[in-house]
């Protein structure tokens, strides 16, 4: 367990104004809405550490052990609490399967795309540094949206938690160079889906993901994620009306754009993250790569394995919300 974050007296930081506000705001709603009617404070104190950890976020100046991609292993650490108070109390993550992870060398993890903002390659990345003992450094990467790298005041920050701009070029210059890395074939398709199509994994592309492991001899572990695609349900989505602004569309959640910067706050769903058993390439033909049917073939069934281990997760959770 990380230790608490307190920066210094002297660089108290005031945080993200807009950020604090919205969890004040919240804050003052469940008071008002749970309080009267139980006593139990755990929620609202919850809310309190949140706000506390969210004031002293970023505040720090970029470290000198940046990586290539920007990492910043300071930065990260100085995260950890706040990410670690999110998966323990807030979404409650468990594990299946966890056993099977490749415990050195690089893997190349494949999940299911769960929801709007890369809270799953987060959670993600975190359990398997957890399970392999790995220092930041060597954090897995998980790969983001091309959508989210356009947003100036997402992007920075995801690159110093180990968020790295979906392409074959980053993902073979990672895994070549010994780093592990989360994949999300699905794509903006997984990402973008209402609720109602929840937890089915769309189809992934022409193979890119199964070519790259194959070419590198990279083993891929088979991931079904539970729980993301409630941190911001999407009921439906606005298109037309937003084109002009250079938007592909705006999601409409239950939260979101009703309570304003509030509704950005993800709903305490509960998680589930279950990994299959490793692929390693060296099991299959020598030259399944350059066989473009064989390759449909395995990217087809890894994306079943991945439904598999989503199914998994959703029989073993007790609900949505807990």
């Amino acid at each position: 367990m990380s230790e608490p974050f307190d920066p210094p007296e002297e660089a108290a930081p005031t945080g993200s104004p807009l950020l604090e506000g919205a969890l004040d705001t919240l804050v003052q709603r469940i008071r008002e809405r749970v309080a009267p009617e139980s006593d139990d404070d755990d929620l609202l104190e919850l809310f309190e550490e949140l706000r506390r950890r969210a004031g002293s976020l970023g505040v720090r100046e970029r470290s000198g052990e940046v990586d290539d991609f920007g990492m910043d292993p300071e930065f990260l650490r100085a995260a950890e609490p706040l990410l670690e108070l999110l998966r323990t109390r807030w979404w409650s993550v468990e594990v299946d399967g966890a056993e099977g992870i490749p415990r050195e060398g690089p893997v190349l993890y494949v999940a299911n795309r769960s929801g709007l903002l890369p809270w799953d390659g987060l959670m993600l990345a975190g359990e398997v540094a957890r399970q392999r003992g790995a220092e930041a450094q060597d954090r897995p990467r998980f790969l983001i949206a091309d959508w989210l790298i356009t947003l100036p005041w997402v992007q920075p920050a995801l690159a110093r938690l180990g968020g790295v701009r979906a392409c074959r070029e980053n993902a073979e210059r990672l895994l070549s160079t010994g780093r592990s890395v989360v994949a999300f074939p699905e794509g903006a398709k997984g990402a973008t889906k209402v609720y109602r199509e929840r937890y089915r994994v769309q189809r992934f592309g022409r193979g890119g993901v199964v070519r790259l492991a194959l070419e590198l001899g990279v083993p891929m572990v088979p991931v079904g994620i539970v729980g993301a695609e409630e941190t911001h349900p999407i009921l439906f989505k606005v298109e037309r009306a937003v084109r002009p602004l250079g938007l592909p569309f705006v999601p409409v959640t239950p939260t979101f754009p009703l309570l304003g910067p509030l509704g950005l706050v993800p709903l305490p769903s509960q998680w589930r993250i279950c990994f299959g058993e490793p692929i390693d390439p060296a099991e299959l033909a020598a030259d399944l790569a350059e066989n473009e049917i064989g390759v449909a073939r395995l990217n087809e069934e890894l994306r079943q394995e991945i439904q598999r281990r989503v199914q998994v997760g959703l029989s073993r959770r007790v609900g949505a919300f807990g």
